[in-house]
């Protein structure tokens, strides 16, 4: 059966609220970004603790770590990325998840900080980003867990060509795929059919987001990513995994997004209602 999570500091960065709204939508798990206004990876072990008890007590499980490795410079030293992933996996180890959520770094810093606005900035550093990919494979696979490539703009992976590319060079079961639908038309690409085909052998976890042409987000099924389609696609090839609301509804930034209480729940509603409506259960 499919389950809901979503990224439950789009809804407030305060864990109670967090936890009211879920349960008021009937969501039990949540991705892991931030709490409190902390990233994830940069919690200490007692705030660890702390909610992981807290989360226990309301019944509501970690879907996946929402970690940011991998979402900076390919110039950056990679031994402070490695840290980070790290502290992603005994994260998910301590929270009981296999899933962490990972990208392929962007361009180059300039002198004065920047990066380039493309990813063809990237186009020379193909065999960095391979090599860090495959370091960071192959320790997930001692560990255990699932590294979840998430296609996001300005990243090496932000087509449907270059997430094909990793996946194949990677080319194992502890490197797999998230579809985000309303990042892959904020590159120019189209979500459904071709991304969807294209990335489904490797296709572990969707992450529910909408847009319109321009680019703007918008709650799923509201824009062009033929969100419909899509999920009776994907009940038809028998998916089984998380569908996990990122609605941006608010506001939307490289390194997070934000809906509030009110708007969360529309996104909530929205996807629940497609899925009502096409009976496809789930939990």
């Amino acid at each position: 059966m499919i389950r809901l999570s979503a990224f439950a500091d789009e809804i407030s960065p305060d864990l109670d609220e967090q936890i009211a709204v879920l349960m008021s939508e009937g969501i039990s798990f949540l991705d892991l970004r931030s709490v409190e206004n902390t990233n994830v990876l940069d919690l200490s072990d007692r705030q660890v603790t702390q909610l992981k008890e807290t989360l226990d007590a309301q019944g509501i499980g970690i879907a996946a770590i929402g970690s940011p490795v991998g979402k900076a410079p390919i110039d950056s030293p990679f031994e402070e990325h490695w840290r980070g992933f790290e502290r992603a996996i005994t994260l998910a180890q301590v929270f009981g998840t296999p899933f962490i959520r990972i990208f392929s770094f962007y361009p180059p810093a300039s002198s004065a900080g920047t990066v380039d606005a493309s990813a063809a900035g990237l186009e020379g550093w193909r065999e960095e980003v391979y090599k860090r990919l495959r370091a960071m494979t192959a320790r997930a696979s001692e560990a255990g867990v699932i590294l979840l490539h998430e296609n996001e703009k300005d990243i090496y992976g932000e087509t449907i060509a270059r997430c094909v590319d990793l996946l194949q060079e990677c080319n194992d079961a502890h490197f797999q795929a998230v579809i985000d639908p309303a990042n892959f038309i904020q590159c120019g690409q189209t979500p459904y059919p071709d991304a969807y085909e294209a990335l489904l052998p490797w296709l572990r976890y969707v992450h529910v987001k909408d847009a319109r042409p321009d680019g703007s987000v918008v709650a799923a099924g509201e824009g062009v990513a033929r969100w419909p389609e899509l999920l009776q696609r994907l009940q038809l090839d028998g998916y089984d995994g998380f569908f996990s609301l990122e609605p941006h509804l608010a506001a939307s930034g490289r390194y997070s997004g934000f809906s509030g209480p009110d708007l969360f729940r529309r996104a909530s509603q929205a996807l629940q209602q497609m899925l009502q409506s096409m009976r496809w259960e789930y939990a």
